[in-house]
């Protein structure tokens, strides 16, 4: 496949959905499996619904996601500028050379009287559509003389431009059209509005300036949405009446809520308590923050590979890809004509497999800022040890700490159930004289404890429940963690006897 180039446009109107970080993803994917080009362009004709950083938000998360774009803002703008505000110019030429073949026309009609007409028709139980049966009747230059349309223009009133989507003297009755996921589309002409090209106020709208922007950078495959899908008659009678070629076209399926029907939304994330964006995101006009993968403790490989099998699948029951085995393995012929459907569970799961191969060395790496802010500066080779044991267990590089942190602090406070149910009378003489045991041992390592314990044990013929439990208790504060002897191993002979200590003076 020759000269592959692809683009990724979203509007900085807010934080990226994972919606919008799949596309990219599939584009990225594409572009790089062919050996072509990805390219970021921002849409942002819509200056009502622009939001400050919204553009450097879109390109922080291309970048934590490791799917960084070839051409786009301040980056080989051979095809620049890549923000649809600074290519305004560009626009009204294409808009006009429409008009003057006859594909796109003026109209004067006011928000007053087209609100009249919609509330004419709702009363009549019809819907109001501006198209080829009723262009004519409205105040447009279909209607108007030319000497009308040219006094209007000079008197400064304004107007939009709209596409004329269907001349039923001209244009055959059906688009055709091929979906390189979907197959072939039809859509009947008849049935779609005259829609608004250029608007009043000097700015394209997104139809044409996404179908004059793609040409002019060469774009070869649109891989977008299916929300778009329904927007695919217009861009292909537009190329047709530009007279150019256009490109092939690739509508994805939704990602789908975890419960219920619909597309996944914040709402959802917020009910279920998972994120919908890669990062954290704070509305600057109410100081809403919304929760984002990064800062929940994902890892990007994880998040992509999550994402990358939502709506896609190889064909083999392998699911751990990284992203080079994922561009080697993408192809769109594999991706779902359905929607697909989100899973928390499974995304925390991803996140425990990446983080489980990783080695301890590059565990460590991460676990050393969540030390530093609970005031922990133990050498980089214990607290490899500690990440050595309590890795396996952990979903999140911050369960770590939750995991293991009597690794690092000595228990303060005991389990209140687990003392309860296993301290009784008596425990506190059987620890003292483990305390014994303990100190007449030289080998400290896990398995020389185990072996000398367990032997004295049998020996006193004790009952290995009345010793164990209650020894973890001792320097866990709770009955959890991993092997117990590894844990005294590492803690080492001085603080194991000080914790055996420390609860039999607390708990009696």
């Amino acid at each position: 496949m020759n000269n592959v180039r692809v683009r990724f446009a979203p509007s900085p109107t807010g934080p990226l959905h994972i919606g919008g970080v799949r596309t990219a993803l599939y584009n990225y994917l594409f572009a790089k499996k062919h050996g072509g080009e990805f390219i970021l362009r921002i849409e942002d004709t819509d200056q009502t619904r622009y939001v400050a950083n919204a553009e450097k938000y879109i390109i922080d998360a291309l970048e934590w996601c490791g799917i960084s774009f070839d051409e786009g803002p301040g980056k080989n703008e051979k095809y620049g500028p890549y923000r649809q505000s600074e290519r305004k110019g560009l626009y009204k030429e294409y808009a006009e050379r429409l008009i003057s073949t006859g594909h796109a026309y003026y109209a004067f009609d006011t928000a007053e009287e087209l609100d009249a007409h919609r509330k004419d028709h709702e009363a009549n139980g019809k819907t109001f559509i501006y198209n080829w049966h009723n262009r004519n009747k409205l105040t447009n230059s279909t209607s108007l003389s030319k000497e009308e349309v040219g006094q209007r223009i000079a008197n400064g009133d304004a107007y939009v431009i709209r596409f004329m989507m269907y001349q039923p003297e001209i244009d055959a009755a059906t688009l055709d059209a091929e979906d390189l996921i979907r197959g072939q589309v039809s859509f009947k002409r008849e049935l779609l509005d005259d829609k608004v090209l250029f608007k009043s106020d000097g700015m394209p709208t997104y139809h044409l300036a996404n179908i004059v922007d793609d040409h002019l950078m060469c774009i070869s495959h649109v891989i977008r949405g299916e929300e778009w899908l329904p927007s695919l008659p217009l861009h292909i009678a537009l190329y047709e009446a530009l007279k150019w070629t256009s490109p092939q076209f690739a509508h994805l399926p939704l990602i789908l809520k975890p419960v219920g029907k619909g597309k996944l939304s914040k709402r959802d994330g917020d009910k279920l308590g998972f994120p919908v964006f890669p990062l954290k995101y704070t509305n600057d006009k109410n100081k809403e923050t919304s929760r984002g993968y990064r800062e929940e403790g994902y890892l990007p490989e994880a998040f992509i590979n999550m994402l990358a099998l939502l709506g896609w699948n190889p064909g083999t029951e392998k699911e751990l890809f990284s992203l080079e085995e994922l561009t080697a393995a993408f192809s769109l012929d594999r991706v779902s004509k359905s929607g697909a459907k989100f899973s928390p569970e499974k995304t925390k799961w991803f996140n425990q497999q990446y983080l489980q191969n990783r080695s301890n060395a590059a565990v460590t790496a991460l676990f050393l800022p969540i030390l530093k802010q609970h005031g922990i500066a133990s050498e980089p080779a214990y607290i490899n040890q500690v990440v050595s044991l309590v890795k396996e267990r952990t979903v999140f590089v911050h369960d770590l700490w939750d995991l293991g942190s009597f690794f690092f602090v000595n228990p303060s406070e005991f389990d209140a159930k687990a003392t309860k149910k296993q301290w009784k009378p008596f425990t506190a003489e059987i620890l003292k004289n483990v305390m014994t045991v303990f100190q007449g041992i030289e080998d400290f390592s896990s398995e020389n404890t185990e072996k000398v314990l367990k032997e004295w044990i049998s020996s006193e013929e004790i009952g290995f429940g009345k010793v164990m439990q209650p020894l973890r208790l001792s320097l866990v504060g709770a009955l959890k963690g991993p092997h117990l002897f590894d844990i005294i191993a590492l803690i080492g002979k001085d603080n194991t006897l000080a914790r055996i200590a420390k609860a039999i003076d607390t708990l009696g």
